[in-house]
């Protein structure tokens, strides 16, 4: 059977089994959204947002660009953070980077072109800013992971700094930004930081590191007889 039939009848399915386990879901999702969550996170088609949370529909506003970069002149991303702070009124939105990230190797290692190659600047602008740290790591892996790390951190910054937030913030509406990392290695979520109205823009510190490397988790499993 062609892949797209094969999407068409698991559609199907899902859709009985919903109606199944609850009669009015689609009612009551074509009466409105009011999701608690605005997520921007990558593109990359292992990191699911609502699978990994285990997020009903309605539960999140999504949006998703190649290494999860707020750049200043993407209307697309703005027009999403207009809707979600100012008619949505979420209070939690969620920037979260990933290990392995495709984008942020390729702004590490170079290699691309086009599109994507400029796209790409405002991680290569990260990795100028944090290079001390992430070319002082001598493997390749654990320099991927830092670049991620603080890459989240610097468009959590971007985010926080826009008007939308800014005014949200300055109205007293109920909002934090989180910045997280999803480990594909264990599926969890590893929480980096947050920011409220009342936190210090300037002074926001570099997070600490929550992707270890793989050779020494395999090294702590190991040593732990695992």
């Amino acid at each position: 059977m062609r892949e797209h039939k094969q999407v068409l009848l698991a559609n199907k399915a899902w859709a009985r089994e919903i109606l199944d386990e609850d009669a009015d879901f689609f009612r009551r999702q074509s009466a409105g959204q009011s999701p608690r969550f605005l997520w921007i996170g990558c593109s990359d088609s292992r990191v699911s947002p609502e699978q990994i949370t285990d997020t009903q529909p309605g539960g999140m506003f999504l949006h998703r660009n190649i290494a999860n970069l707020v750049h200043a002149d993407d209307l697309n991303l703005l027009s999403v953070l207009q809707y979600a702070v100012d008619v949505l009124k979420v209070p939690n939105i969620v920037l979260c980077g990933h290990h392995g990230c495709g984008g942020i190797t390729a702004a590490l290692d170079g290699g691309v072109e086009g599109p994507v190659d400029k796209w790409l600047e405002e991680a290569r602008r990260v990795r100028r800013e944090h290079a001390d740290e992430i070319d002082g790591l001598a493997d390749h892996e654990a320099r991927v992971n830092r670049f991620v790390e603080v890459n989240v951190r610097d468009q959590l910054l971007n985010l926080a700094r826009t008007d939308t937030v800014q005014g949200a913030f300055r109205r007293g509406q109920d909002l934090t930004l989180f910045g997280w990392v999803y480990d594909i290695r264990d599926g969890l979520l590893k929480p980096l930081m947050e920011i409220d109205r009342d936190t210090p823009l300037d002074g926001v510190p570099r997070p600490g590191r929550v992707l270890v490397p793989t050779a020494e988790l395999e090294a702590a499993g190991a040593s732990e007889g695992l």
